[in-house]
């Protein structure tokens, strides 16, 4: 039983990895539409609310939740609220398929901060992965001076890579038993009010109106698949495979992103973007070595 819960921990993170790799695809065609990154994330997170709804209550699943875990499921949805919120305006200062590689460092910091704060031995092989996982940030950062690039841009990927690590370690340290619907459920309904508040707090974020039926089919498409089955799926990963794996299984993610760059937006696939991959994978690679 354990190791078919680890098949399922494993084949739930690669679904889920390719599933979120989707995120710059819809959200690129929505800012087309004229979307505000914070408009594009209250309407994905309140239809993925809305269909999570209407999928517990056909499978009958009570809403009732302890005072622990709406403590923790807050948490979590702003987590991932920040997380979002940091990479879908980082796609206005970054070619997406930089952006979102950039983002998989988190497993990298996922790592780390299973060292620091929970006293999982740093070995060599793991420190020797964050160097190579720097020098290639730094040479996506660098691009080959066609490529869009900005300092603000590559730190929000790198909040929202953070956060995401964060998120991943808490829904693993936290052991919430819960059906994955009503978890994803809980945690993106958080999120969206956290967006909600934000949008009226912070000038220029205003939530715009949905201005036509495409725009609606993209807000249906990134809150059903980097969403409800991206979520959904990372809860089951880390559940089952534990909270590094899962992390790992993410290689897909920017993968996934930059073939949706230069395959739709005409993104650049220069040598030095390749390296920069290749040492970011090389990086988590060597966790899994460790491990």
């Amino acid at each position: 039983m354990p190791e078919q819960s680890k098949l399922k921990g494993y084949i739930a993170g690669i679904i889920a990895a390719v599933a979120y790799g989707t995120n710059p695809l819809g959200a690129l065609f929505l800012y087309r539409e004229g979307f505000n990154p914070p408009s594009v994330i209250f309407y994905r997170f309140t239809f993925a609310v809305i269909l999570l709804a209407i999928i517990l209550l056909v499978q009958k699943v009570p809403f009732k939740i302890t005072k622990y875990e709406f403590k923790v499921l807050l948490s979590l949805g702003v987590l991932f609220a920040a997380s979002a919120l940091s990479l879908y305006t980082s796609f206005k200062h970054l070619d997406s398929g930089v952006a979102s590689t950039i983002l998989f460092a988190y497993p990298v910091m996922v790592a780390v901060i299973m060292a620091v704060f929970f006293k999982e031995k740093a070995s060599m092989m793991m420190i020797l992965s964050i160097v190579l996982s720097i020098i290639g940030i730094l040479l996506l950062y660098q691009g080959d001076g066609e490529a869009k690039m900005s300092l603000w841009g590559v730190i929000l990927v790198l909040i929202s890579s953070l956060t995401y690590a964060v998120y991943i370690v808490v829904v693993n340290r936290t052991h919430i038993s819960m059906p994955p619907f009503k978890m994803t459920f809980y945690i993106m309904m958080f999120a969206a009010i956290i967006i909600g508040i934000y949008s009226f707090c912070v000038p220029g974020s205003h939530l715009m109106p949905i201005p036509s039926w495409t725009a609606f089919g993209w807000i249906c498409m990134v809150a059903i698949v980097p969403t409800i089955i991206a979520m959904t799926m990372l809860n089951i990963g880390i559940q089952n495979a534990g909270s590094t794996p899962t992390a790992i299984l993410g290689a897909l993610e920017p993968v996934t992103a930059v073939c949706i760059s230069v395959l739709v937006f005409d993104g650049l696939f220069t040598t030095r973007l390749v390296l920069g991959i290749a040492l970011i994978l090389a990086a988590v690679l060597l966790i899994v070595v460790k491990r």
